[in-house]
C-alpha cells in the first residue's frame, strides 16, 4: 500500500513539474522579449523579432514534449501558457486565438485567458471582441491588465456621440488611475495612464496642470525598464511633447522610438514630417512670407490701430473683468506671456503641417518684425488668410533655438491656446472657429 501511494506522490510530483516548468519557460521567453535591450544595443533592434521568435519555437516545443503530463494536471492552464507563448509577437496569431477560446470555454472564469485572447484579438483588429473579452476578465477580478486595456479600447472604440466620445476619455482616465494603483511599480500602466490624461487635456479642458500630470505619468512610466524598452511609449511621448512645443525632445522621442524597433516606418514617417515642418516655419519667418517686397510693403502700410477691434482703447472686458492692453511692436515682447499687452499685424502666410493640429501662419507687424503663430483648437476648415490683420491679447512668446542631426532651427514664435482670443479684421472670432482636439493615439502592440 505504500508503495502505490509513493508511486502516486512521484507521478503527482511529475504532473506538476510539467506545469511549473512549462510556467518558468514562459516566464523566460517574456523576459528575453521585454528586457531585450540589456542583452543587446539598440544596434541590434532590427534582429529583435526574429530572436524572440526563435525563442518562442524552442518554447513550443518543451509544451509539444510535455503536453501529455501538462494537461493530465492542469489543461486549462497549459492551453492558457501554450495561448500566451504563441501571443509573445507583436501580430496576429490566428493558432494563438483558437487555444486561448479553448482555454476560457473550459474554465470561463480563467482572468489571465480572457486577458490574453483579448489581446490577440486586439492585434487582429478586433475592438468589440477584445473589449468584450477584458470586460469579463474584470468582471471576474480587478486587475491592472485588464483595466488599462480598457482604457486604451474606449479611446479607440468607434462612437455615436460627442458625448459618448467624452464619456470614454473619463471612463478611461479612471480605469488607468485603477490599473495603477494596483500595482505603483508597472510602467506599462502609468503609460497607459499618460495616455489618458493628454486625450483629457486636449479633449476635454484644457487645462495646464492635466499636462502637467502626463508627463509626470511618462516620468514614471520610463523608471520601469520594459516600459522604457517599448517603442510605443516614446512615440506617445513625442506626440505629447509636439503639442508642449518642446520640439528638440520630441524629436530625441521619435528617434527613439525609431531606434527601439527599426521595422516600425511611423515613428520615423513622423520625425521626417516634423523636421520638414520646422524647415517651412524657419524660412518663412525669414523670408516673411516669400512675399514680394512691394506686397509686403503694401500690407504693413495697411496695418492701422481700429484693426484692433475690441482691444483697442486701452483695455477690453472678459468674464466680468475689465483687462488693460497696450499695444507693441513684436520685438519688444519677452519670453512667456506678455501680460497686458496686444500686438497687431499682417498674415503673411500658412505654414503647411501634415498634421491639422496646430494651424501656423506668420505674422508681420508694422516694423516688419516676423513672428510664426501656433494656433491650438482651431476648428478644421477655418484659419486665417493672407493679409488679414490679427490682434492677440497678452501673447505667449518661445524663442525656438536648438540644433538636431546637424540642423539647427531658430526663430521666435506665439502660441495661441484657442482661437476665440483671436480679433481678425477688427472681430473676435466666434465658437464656431472652435474645436475640440484629440490625440492621435496609435497602439502598435502591447
Amino acid at each position: 500500500m505504500s508503495e502505490e501511494t509513493d508511486t502516486e506522490k512521484k507521478l503527482s510530483c511529475v504532473k506538476q513539474t510539467a506545469v511549473d516548468t512549462l510556467n518558468e519557460k514562459l516566464n523566460e521567453l517574456y523576459i528575453y522579449r521585454d528586457h531585450y535591450f540589456e542583452k543587446h544595443s539598440l544596434d541590434k533592434a532590427d534582429q529583435k523579432n526574429s530572436d524572440v521568435e526563435n525563442e518562442m519555437k524552442n518554447t513550443l516545443k518543451l509544451f509539444e514534449t510535455l503536453k501529455e503530463n501538462a494537461e493530465q494536471e492542469n489543461k486549462t492552464m497549459y492551453l492558457y501558457m501554450k495561448g500566451r507563448a504563441l501571443n509573445v509577437m507583436p501580430q496576429y496569431s490566428k493558432e494563438a486565438e483558437e487555444v486561448l477560446s479553448r482555454a476560457v470555454k473550459l474554465d470561463p472564469k480563467h482572468v489571465d485567458a480572457w486577458n490574453e485572447l483579448g489581446d490577440c484579438y486586439w492585434k487582429k483588429d478586433d475592438i468589440e471582441e477584445a473589449k468584450n473579452c477584458f470586460s469579463g476578465a474584470l468582471f471576474h477580478a480587478r486587475n491592472k491588465v485588464s483595466l488599462r486595456n480598457l482604457s486604451m479600447i474606449l479611446r479607440q472604440e468607434k462612437v455615436a456621440s460627442a458625448q459618448q466620445r467624452s464619456d470614454n476619455i473619463l471612463k478611461g482616465v479612471t480605469y488607468a488611475k485603477e490599473a495603477v494603483q494596483l500595482d505603483t511599480n508597472d510602467g506599462m500602466s502609468w503609460a497607459v495612464l499618460a495616455n489618458a490624461y493628454l486625450s483629457t487635456f486636449f479633449a476635454l479642458s484644457q487645462n495646464p496642470q492635466t499636462l502637467k500630470l502626463c508627463m509626470s505619468a511618462y516620468q514614471h512610466a520610463e523608471k520601469d525598464v520594459v516600459a522604457r524598452s517599448n517603442p510605443q511609449l516614446h512615440y506617445n511621448k513625442a506626440v505629447a511633447l509636439k503639442y508642449e512645443e518642446e520640439y528638440k525632445l520630441a524629436l530625441e522621442s521619435f528617434s527613439r522610438a525609431q531606434a527601439l524597433d527599426p521595422t516600425w516606418e511611423v515613428p520615423q514617417q513622423s520625425e521626417k514630417q516634423f523636421i520638414k515642418y520646422l524647415d517651412s516655419v524657419q524660412e518663412l519667418v525669414s523670408l516673411k512670407g516669400k512675399l514680394k517686397v512691394k506686397k509686403l510693403q503694401q500690407m504693413v502700410q495697411s496695418i492701422e490701430p481700429k484693426q484692433l477691434g475690441p482691444y483697442g482703447g486701452g483695455s477690453y472686458t472678459a468674464r466680468n473683468e475689465t483687462v488693460k492692453l497696450e499695444p507693441i511692436v513684436l520685438k519688444n515682447l519677452h519670453l512667456g506671456t506678455n501680460l497686458e499687452k496686444v500686438v497687431l499685424g499682417k498674415v503673411v502666410c500658412s505654414v503647411h503641417n501634415d498634421n491639422v493640429v496646430p494651424f501656423t501662419f506668420c505674422l508681420v507687424d508694422k516694423e516688419e518684425t516676423c513672428m510664426a503663430v501656433t494656433v491650438y483648437n482651431l476648428a478644421e476648415g477655418k484659419g486665417v488668410i493672407i493679409g488679414d490683420s490679427v490682434s492677440i491679447p497678452e501673447p505667449y512668446l518661445t524663442k525656438v533655438h536648438f540644433k538636431y542631426k546637424q540642423k539647427e532651427w531658430n526663430f521666435d514664435s506665439i502660441r495661441v491656446e484657442s482661437p476665440l482670443v483671436l480679433v481678425v479684421n477688427g472681430r473676435k472670432l466666434g465658437q464656431d472657429q472652435q474645436a475640440r482636439v484629440q490625440l492621435s493615439y496609435l497602439r502598435k502592440s502591447e
